[in-house]
């Protein structure tokens, strides 16, 4: 049992994964949760065909590769670095 508040731990836990599910949660749950992926993460990753640096495009929810001219989506917070995926860039 907390000695703070008379809550036991569990409860405690459990108020603190509700306070955490509800940071990441959407405001809107129908929205696509168009959300900017970590940036350590977008740090990390390179194009899976050239192993270029990629440019994240925030307006597209894309990460873009100009050395292979692909822009790899990004779905719920989720880059999708697979080729197939990837939308070919014009020009």
């Amino acid at each position: 049992m907390s000695q703070s508040d008379g809550r036991s731990d569990a409860e405690l836990d459990h108020d603190a994964a509700a306070a955490a599910a509800a940071a990441v949660r959407p405001e809107n749950p129908d929205e696509d949760m168009a959300e900017r992926p970590d940036r350590r993460l977008l740090e990390l990753l390179v194009c899976p065909v050239t192993k270029a640096v990629l440019r994240y495009d925030s307006a597209r929810q894309e990460l873009i590769s100009e050395k292979a001219r692909l822009a790899y989506p990004i779905r719920r917070g989720v880059p999708h670095m697979v080729p197939s995926e990837a939308r070919p860039l014009a020009g």
